[in-house]
C-alpha cells in the first residue's frame, strides 16, 4: 500500500476574506449554489452578496435544514439541476461543509468552504459524515477529492461562541493519538494509502500548538481579542487537524464519538466535546503511561472540554447505555479496528467505564 497526503487545493486564512469570496468564487463557477443556515444568513448573508456584486458568478442561496442526510443531499442536489449551478459553497459549520462536499460529488462541480467557527477539522477533508434525519451517525461517505478552496476569515470566527473554537480544540485533540495509533497498527487512513512522515508531523505539531496556545486563546477570545494564539489555534483546528486526520489516520476517538450519538442525551454536545471524550477513552483503552492520561485530562479541564459521561448529558449511566455506546462504535466499518490490538465491545464499555471515572478523580468529584 502506497503512502498518501491529500489536502484542499487552496487553504485561506485572515481577517476580512469573507469580503473576497465572490472574487474567488467566480474563478471556479458562472452560478453557486450557497449553502448556509438562516441564522448564518442573517449575520453575513449580506457581506457574501456584496462580495458578488458586478461579478461573473451568480449565486442561488438555501437554507440548511440540520442534518448531512442522505435526504437533504438528495434535496440540493435536485436544486442544483434545476438552477444550473456549477459550483457549491458551503457556509456555517461541520454538517453544512459536508453536506456541500457530497452534493458536490453528485453534481461533480467545484466546492467552496468557508466556515464561520472552528469547531471542526471538516472543512478541508474529503469526507461527508453521514447521518439520519434524526442525527444518529449512519456512515461515512469518501469523496475523491478535497475542496478546491477553503476559506477562513477570523474576524467571524472571533465572534463566534467561544465554546465552538473550544469544541474545535476537541476534536483536533483526537488528531495525534489516532495517527499514532494508526501508525502502530500500520493501517490505512482516510487517504487511501499509509501515513506520510508530513502527515504525523502535521499531527504532532497540531497537539503541539493545541498544548501551547490553547488556553491562551481561549482567553483572548473571551476577551473578543483575535490575537497570533487564536489564529494559530483555528489553523490547528481547521488545517493541521484536517491534513492530520485524513492523512493520518482515525481510530478510537471518533468511533467512540459516532458510538455517543445513539445516545440521545449526547445530542446537545458538540461534535469536537464528544471527540475529545472519545479520546481519553482510547487513551484508556491503550493503556498509556499516568502521566501522558492526566496530562490530557488536565488540559480538557483546563479549557472545558468533557471529561465524564454526565459533562456529556448523561445524567443516569447504566451499563445498557454503555455497552449500546460500545456496539455502535464497534461497529465493522467504523475505524475502532484500526487500533493496534484486538477491541471488542466488552473492552470499550469497560474503558468508557473507566475514562468516566478518571474524569471524575481528577474532577475531585
Amino acid at each position: 500500500m502506497a503512502k498518501i497526503l491529500i489536502s484542499p487545493g487552496k487553504y485561506i486564512q485572515g481577517p476580512g476574506e469573507m469580503k473576497h469570496l465572490g472574487t474567488y468564487g467566480e474563478a471556479y463557477g458562472t452560478k453557486a449554489l450557497i449553502l448556509i443556515s438562516r441564522g448564518g444568513y442573517k449575520r453575513i448573508g449580506a457581506l457574501v452578496e456584496e462580495s458578488f456584486r458586478e461579478k461573473r458568478c451568480g449565486t442561488v442561496f438555501d437554507f440548511f435544514n440540520g442534518e448531512c442526510s442522505k435526504q437533504e443531499i438528495q434535496r440540493l442536489t435536485q436544486r442544483m439541476e434545476e438552477q444550473g449551478c456549477d459550483l457549491v459553497i458551503g457556509i456555517g459549520g461541520g454538517k453544512i461543509f459536508d453536506t456541500a462536499k457530497a452534493v458536490a460529488f453528485y453534481r461533480h462541480t467545484p466546492v467552496l468552504i468557508c466556515p464561520t467557527i472552528a469547531s471542526t477539522d471538516a472543512p478541508c477533508s474529503a469526507l461527508s459524515v453521514l447521518y439520519t434525519e434524526e442525527g444518529v451517525f449512519e456512515e461515512y461517505l469518501f469523496l475523491p477529492s478535497n475542496p478546491n478552496l477553503v476559506l477562513m476569515d477570523t474576524d467571524i470566527i472571533k465572534d463566534s461562541p467561544v465554546r465552538l473554537t473550544v469544541a474545535g480544540m476537541g476534536d483536533a485533540l483526537a488528531t495525534y493519538f489516532e495517527a499514532r495509533a494508526c501508525r502502530r497498527k500500520d493501517a490505512g487512513s482516510c487517504a487511501g494509502g499509509k501515513s506520510t512522515e508530513a502527515a504525523m508531523a502535521l499531527a504532532k505539531l497540531c497537539y503541539d500548538t493545541l498544548r501551547e496556545e490553547g488556553m491562551k486563546a481561549k482567553l483572548a477570545l473571551e476577551a473578543g481579542a483575535c490575537t497570533e494564539s487564536v489564529e494559530r489555534i483555528i489553523e490547528a483546528n481547521t488545517l493541521l487537524s484536517g491534513i492530520g486526520f485524513e492523512s493520518g489516520g482515525l481510530a478510537g476517538a471518533h468511533a467512540i464519538h459516532n458510538g455517543l450519538t445513539v445516545l440521545e442525551e449526547c445530542h446537545s454536545m458538540y461534535h469536537g466535546e464528544k471527540v475529545a471524550f472519545g479520546t481519553l477513552t482510547q487513551l484508556v483503552l491503550e493503556n498509556v503511561s499516568g502521566e501522558e492520561l492526566e496530562d490530557v485530562y488536565r488540559f480538557c479541564i483546563d479549557l472545558g472540554l468533557p471529561v465524564t459521561l454526565k459533562e456529556l448529558g448523561v445524567e443516569t449511566v447504566t451499563p445498557e447505555k454503555v455497552m449500546a455506546v460500545a456496539q455502535a462504535a464497534c461497529a465493522e466499518n467504523d475505524t475502532l479496528h484500526n487500533m493496534p490490538f484486538e477491541v471488542t465491545p466488552e473492552k470499550v464499555a469497560g474503558a468508557i467505564l473507566a475514562a468516566d471515572a478518571y474524569g471524575r478523580y481528577f474532577l475531585g468529584e
